[in-house]
C-alpha cells in the first residue's frame, strides 16, 4: 500500500503518524468493510486452484463507520491529531460490506486477520516507510513544498 494513495486506510494512518488532523468527509456515519492483504491473497489463491468459474467476493463483512475506524486509527498511532469533518462527496457509498457466503460455501475461505492484528501491521508499515522516506534526497523545491 502506497502512503499517498489517496484510500482512507492510508490517509488516516499518514495524517495521524504526522500529526495533521484525522479528516473524514461527511458525519462519518458511512460504513465500510476492511481486510488485511494476506486474506486477500488466500481468497484468491483459493479462488485459483476451485473450479468455480463465476464472480465470487473476496473481502471482509465485518463493517466499521469511519468515525469508529478514525477512532482505532488514532488509539494505535498515538499522538494529538483531532478529527475533522468536512463535506461529504456527493458520491461517497453509505454503506460497504460485503457478501462472502459464495465463497464460503465454494471456497471454504473466509478471512481470519482481526481489524486491530491488521492496523497494527499497517501502522508499523507506514512508520518505516515513513522514515525512510524522511531520509531520501529531495530536490530543495520539494522539501520547501512540505514545509
Amino acid at each position: 500500500m502506497h502512503m499517498a494513495d489517496g484510500r482512507v486506510v492510508s490517509n488516516f494512518i499518514m495524517q495521524a503518524l504526522q500529526g495533521d488532523p484525522i479528516t473524514i468527509y461527511g458525519t462519518g456515519t458511512q460504513t465500510r468493510s476492511f481486510q488485511y492483504v494476506t486474506d486477500l491473497v488466500d481468497g484468491l489463491i483459493k479462488l485459483m486452484n476451485s473450479e468455480v468459474s463465476s464472480p465470487v467476493n473476496i473481502g471482509n463483512p465485518d463493517e466499521h463507520t469511519i468515525l469508529e475506524f478514525a477512532k482505532i486509527i488514532k488509539t494505535f498511532v498515538g499522538g494529538s491529531s483531532e478529527i475533522v469533518h468536512k463535506e461529504a462527496a456527493e458520491d461517497d457509498p453509505k454503506k460497504r460490506k460485503p457478501d462472502i457466503s459464495k465463497a464460503k460455501k465454494l471456497l471454504g475461505w473466509e478471512p481470519q486477520v482481526p481489524l486491530e492484528e491488521g492496523i497494527s501491521k499497517t501502522v508499523a508499515y507506514f512508520r518505516t516507510e515513513l522514515k525512510h522516506s524522511e531520509k531520501m534526497w529531495q530536490p530543495k523545491f520539494l522539501r520547501d513544498a512540505h514545509k
